[in-house]
This record gives C-alpha cells, structure tokens and sequence, in this order.
C-alpha cells in the first residue's frame, strides 16, 4: 500500500530516534509494579527482623541483612507495615499532614512497602509530594565542566561562568585517568572565581577522588555507587558494609559525600532477579540511609536510556527521587545523562523534578555543550541556557539558575584564566600561553581551542600532585603572591569548612558568604499554599530580567 504522509513525516520526528521495548518482567525490564516484586511484610523476633518482604532471615542475602539490621526502626515498624498504602499515600499530598510525621512513618518501611505507597501516586501526586518531603528549603543545582581535551583552563573559565549562573556545586571528570590533579585544580580555581563557595568534585576512581579530598583540591564526592542486587554488588567488588566504611573515610577528613543509585542498572548488568527497577532502586536507597550517607544522586542517572524505554519508566525515575526525599536523604535528582533526541522528551523529564523542587535539580547541567561531556552527555547543556532561564522566568519557578550578561561571562572567564596561568607558572607547571588564555575565555567548546596544551608535560605536573608535591595550601600561596588575592582568599575559606564540617550535614550548600544551607538550618517547611519556600523580591527580580527582554519605555 502507498505510504500516508503523515506518518512519513512522523517517522522523521526526533522521538522515533528512541529506543522504546515492551515490558519484559523476566529480563527485569519494567519499571514498577513487576509481578515478582515481593509484597510488603515483616516479622520482628527478640529485636531482630526474621522476616523481610516475603523472605526469611536465613534467605537473606548481604544486602537484606544490611537493610534488616541499619535501616528500618523496628520500634514502629510493624505499625507501619499493618497501615494501609492508600492511606500513608494520601498523607503524602495532605498539606495538613507534615513532612515530619510522613517521614516517622517512613522509617519503618522495607522497600517493598515504599513501591507500593509511592505506587498509589500519579505524577502530579508525586510532585505534591516531593515539594513537601525535598530536605532543603530551596532547590539549588550541579553542573558538568569537562571536555575532550582536559583542558584544565578550559575547565576553569567553563567552571567560572557556571558559578556566575548559579550552580552551588559542579563536577568534572576525565577522558584520560591521569589528567584528574589538573582538572580538578581547574575546576575549583574556576568555580571560586566565578562565586565563592560553590562545592567541587571530580569524578574517577574513589581511591583517587579521596587522594584529591585529602590534599584539599575537591570538597565533595558522589562517586560511592550502590546497586540493588547482590550480585551487581559483588561484580564491583563491594557490599554495603565497604560503602559505609569509604563514605565515613570522606566524612572523616571533612569531605562532603553522597551515593550514586539509578533505576535500571541491574537490568542493565544482567542482574535484575526479575525484579521491578523501582524495587530495586528501594534497596539501594534503603542502603544508603542505613550506611547514614547524607545523600544520594538518584534519577536512573547513567541507566536513564533503559528505563525510560519501559512503559511508566520516566514516572519511576521520579518515583525513585520521592523515596529518596520521604528517606530524609538528599537527593539530586539526576536528569545528566542524555537519553532522547526529542526537545519535548528531554524537557517533559526535567520539569518533573523541576517544578516541584528537589535538593539539586540536575546532577548534572552540561555547562559545556554535550561534545565536550565526558558524561557521555547530560538531558539540558550550554545550548540550552537561555531556554532553562526563560522556563525559569515562565513559570516563576526557581530552577537554580540566573541570567547573565556577556560582559559578565567574559569577565569571570579571563579572571580564571589567569589565575590558571599565575598558579601554573607558580607551581612550575606547563605554561599557559596568552592565547590559549584568549581562546579559553572566548571559546564555545574545544572545537573552538587551536592552541592546545602538551599532554606529556600536563601529566608529569599531575604526576606531581599525586605525589603530594602540591596540596590546597600551595595553591592559595601561589594564587595570593601572584596578586590573585580573591580567589585565594576563597580556596582557603573552603579548606576552612572541613574543620568545622557544617556542611557535610544533609542537603548542605554554601553562599557566597560561606554560610551554610541544609536541612538542619533551612529545612523544607512546605503545608501547602503560603507556606514553604517562593520565589519573591530580590530573587524573582534576577529571574525574570532575561538580558533579551525589551523595555517597552524605550523600546
């Protein structure tokens, strides 16, 4: 038969570039509600759970008996257990029921139990939720500053600019493993010129990242991933108790750390038990709270491309975020890795969490364009600025970000740029020459970089910091004598924040004074309409003053 037009033209539409499956419970593709997910139970012996979700003790694996043993409070537990889902879920969008007693009843569910009151929700709901049980009074957001080179003062202006928009943390990581000193170097140099206090990672092996911890070149870490089986567990060499112990050795040294979870990695590695990918996630998140991390990075993160080709998979993505809310846990809430060609796709998945607000609303905001993302590319980027600010603006939401001038953006790149340069020349480093300066602060992306650094001589100078040669304080030394006093000034107060440790407490960011916003000090306080957190006076001023709109005065 001759082919409809209409659907010609349809099948060219960016969204039929998607993988999509059917629902498949025997190979662990589905979302929620699969027909193996165990139903909800518990059985509490002499002060020990002896009975889990459908299972005996002695049938537990590691990850059970962890959950079993640090997760859930067997004081109420079983009060918990024997309440009505529906019932604990219309709590959850009461605005006259408060997060506080919400979150008492939370901590004597298993993960069974949480499927099944989060799976009593529609979206809509969730989101109602999640605007009460977010930790932190106002969201904030992450960005991605990497590129293909690793370029460390590419890193750096990038790392400006982000924080000149917004961003209250940002992360970098590495296509070659032995360029992470120097990225990392650029990274927090950058940030702390573009606004003082924005918190800095760079994401490799945890062994490394701690090194980097430790010598007072990073402040936070989010690399600690935990899975939902125990099999995905042991192929990464580890168990919950080897979690704790390495996120109480961030801790220790005053570094801020959080787990990395995601709907769909056990389906992804083969290990899914037939299992839901929101039960699983349960687990991990479960995992986390009983290992007492601050926080998780949740949302499918690198998995996304798996469960947003189920039915119901972006729902679960956001039902995933709203556990980890409800378990008192930071979340940042993902949406970093690319998975649609479609704007509309990529869009509908952001605003989800978006709108109502979560701790961190990307994990991960490309602040370079996706062929500079060693993420493997993230949902919104560079491009995309400009829409995330008009969105913003629209709908009178506070995304985490603000409008900026292109004399602002120049200003804060040449300043970290240079400093790149002093601190280089300082630290007896590979020279930055002016016009890699020059294409640096102007650039796009690398594309737009010639002048390219020698990998041989960046990799002998990371060589140098791994061997403990250079450490935070040589870099505020060499930052101040070469006259860049501010930005020194800031590294310093940063290193300072470890000793007091105010900010390893959950949903913790810090302003450009260096005073601290968590849930212990500005803790989420949403009843519903008048109450919580709004977007007013000075800061809805910044939000709506797009540099692209006219005035009608003088127009």
């Amino acid at each position: 038969m001759p082919q409809s037009n209409r659907f010609k033209v349809l099948s060219e539409r960016p969204v039929n570039k998607d993988c999509f499956i059917l629902d498949d419970p025997e190979m662990g593709f589905v979302a929620m509600d699969s027909p193996y997910d165990p139903k909800p139970s518990i059985k509490i012996e002499n002060g020990v759970i002896v009975e889990m979700d459908q299972k005996r003790r002695e049938e537990f694996d590691f990850e059970d008996t962890f959950i079993a043993d640090h997760a859930i409070d067997l004081s109420m537990a079983e009060e918990v257990m024997a309440m009505n889902s529906l019932t604990i879920a219309r709590m959850m969008v009461d605005i006259n029921v408060g997060k506080e007693k919400v979150a008492r009843l939370v901590d004597g569910m298993t993960p069974a139990k949480l499927c099944e009151v989060v799976g009593k929700l529609n979206v809509v709901e969730m989101m109602m939720s999640m605007q009460k049980m977010r930790e932190r009074l106002f969201p904030a957001n992450q960005a991605h500053v990497t590129n293909v080179d690793d370029n460390p003062v590419q890193i750096a202006c990038d790392a400006a600019e982000s924080a000149l928009r917004g961003f209250a943390e940002m992360e970098t990581t590495v296509g070659v493993a032995r360029y992470a000193p120097l990225c990392a170097i650029g990274l927090l140099v950058g940030s702390q010129y573009g606004r003082p206090g924005v918190l800095s990672q760079c994401a490799v092996e945890e062994a490394t990242e701690l090194m980097l911890g430790m010598l007072g070149i990073t402040t936070y870490a989010e690399t600690l991933s935990v899975y939902g089986t125990e099999k995905v567990f042991i192929d990464g060499d580890d168990t919950p108790y080897s979690k704790a112990f390495l996120a109480s050795a961030y801790a220790s040294r005053g570094i801020k750390v959080r787990c990395t979870s995601g709907t769909g990695s056990e389906a992804l590695m083969g290990n899914a038990e037939k299992k839901s990918m929101l039960y699983l996630e349960a687990r991990c998140l479960l995992v986390i709270k009983g290992a007492g991390v601050q926080g998780t990075q949740n949302g499918s993160v690198s998995c996304i491309g798996v469960v947003s080709s189920v039915p119901s998979g972006i729902r679960a993505v956001l039902a995933e975020n709203l556990i980890a809310a409800m378990l008192g846990l930071e979340c940042a809430s993902s949406n970093d890795q690319s998975f649609s060609h479609s704007d509309i796709r990529r869009t509908a998945r952001m605003l989800m969490q978006m709108l109502p607000g979560t701790d961190f609303i990307f994990s991960g905001y490309s602040a370079t364009p996706n062929y500079d993302n060693m993420f493997a590319g993230s949902n919104f980027e560079a491009d995309d600025f400009d829409d995330y600010n008009v969105l913003q603006r629209d709908l009178k939401v506070d995304g985490g970000l603000r409008p900026v001038t292109e004399e602002q953006v120049v200003e804060v790149r040449y300043k970290a740029a240079k400093a790149m340069q002093a601190l280089f020349d300082g630290l007896g480093f590979e020279p930055v020459t002016e016009e890699q300066v020059e294409q640096c602060v102007y650039a796009h992306g690398s594309k737009d970089i010639t002048a390219k650094r020698r990998v041989d001589e960046d990799l002998k100078a990371a060589k140098r910091v791994v061997e403990g040669e250079v450490n935070g304080l040589d870099i505020v030394r060499v930052l101040a004598k070469a006259g860049h006093e501010d930005v020194a000034k800031s590294i310093l107060e940063m290193l300072k924040q470890r000793v007091s440790g105010d900010y390893l407490q959950t949903a913790a960011i810090l302003d450009r004074d260096f005073h601290v916003h968590s849930s212990i000090n500005d803790r989420n306080c949403y009843k519903g309409p008048g109450t919580g957190y709004h977007v007013e006076g000075e800061t809805w001023e910044k939000i709506k003053a797009i540099p692209q709109a006219f005035d009608p005065e003088t127009f």
